[in-house]
């Protein structure tokens, strides 16, 4: 499990950041992504299934920024990149039949100061024709919009990520200190948040006692998956939170194995 790291300045902060490139189909949109992000003091970069990497012209495009090449982590799914994370945020520019807590990048610091124990934090970024899928988005505590302009929003992928890293690089400037202030804290009493890790884990406890129970049949979903999901997204858990759900759903199977070895018991008397 990863450890926070006490923000003692704007870089440590911004080491806590990953930027999270999900199936890129065009190198070049990587190594300009590592520039964009170099730009902004940003270094973590996570790249879930690249189509083409590495790559010369990924290397080209970075323009200096092979030292972010270099290091990217690549992974082959979105929960595996952001699994020691406590805060993650989905870019999204579509509506969704399930609304999700939308916001604009410059929202990102709100939370943060809400939130200072949910870091480290990522902010996922989908292919560059489809975006993110639904299930990959149904891992994000919010999602984050650029309000570009309506009559022209194709952005491309890498202005995206330029833009949000920005933002990010803006608010490392403004809450280096009072983050801080809130690790020291959160040492005397508040506790941390969940990581995806954590939070998956709860999930698909929750989803097998459902399915045990009859409650939930995984043949017909529907949108109860999302619903949770969204739930627990909304609720931003805690690990303590996490730990008693679990303990919970625990005692729930043992329950369910001792009715159903009853059950079996008062079967066999009856045949004989």
């Amino acid at each position: 499990m990863a450890e926070l790291i006490q923000p003692q300045s704007n870089n440590d902060l911004l080491a806590q950041i990953k930027i999270v490139l999900c199936q890129t189909s065009h190198p070049g949109n990587i190594g300009a992504a590592a520039r964009a992000m170099k730009t902004m003091g940003l270094k973590h970069l996570v790249l879930v299934t690249p189509k083409d990497f590495p790559s010369d012209e990924a290397t080209a495009r970075s323009s200096g920024a092979t030292d972010i090449l270099e290091t990217a982590e690549v992974v082959e799914s979105l929960e595996e990149g952001v699994k020691d994370c406590r805060l993650v945020i989905g870019t999204s520019s579509r509506n969704r039949a399930l609304p999700w807590p939308m916001v604009e990048p410059r929202e990102i610091k709100a939370i943060l100061q809400k939130e200072a124990t949910a870091l480290p934090m990522a902010i996922v970024f989908g292919r560059e024709s489809t975006g993110l899928l639904n299930e990959e988005l149904q891992l994000c505590h919010y999602h984050v919009n650029i309000p570009a302009n309506p009559e022209y929003m194709s952005l491309n992928l890498a202005a995206a990520v330029q833009v949000i890293c920005y933002e990010c690089r803006l608010l490392a400037l403004e809450l280096g200190n009072s983050l801080q202030s809130a690790s020291i804290d959160e040492e005397v009493g508040s506790e941390r948040k969940a990581t995806v890790k954590e939070t998956e884990g709860l999930y698909k406890h929750f989803e097998a006692v459902m399915t045990e129970t009859g409650f939930f049949d995984p043949e017909e979903p529907k949108l109860l998956p999302a619903r949770l999901h969204r739930l627990f997204a909304k609720a931003q858990l805690t690990e303590a939170e996490v730990n008693i759900m679990r303990g919970f759903l625990a005692s729930m199977n043992k329950h369910i194995k001792y009715q159903s070895k009853i059950q079996h018991n008062n079967q066999q008397s009856g045949e004989e």
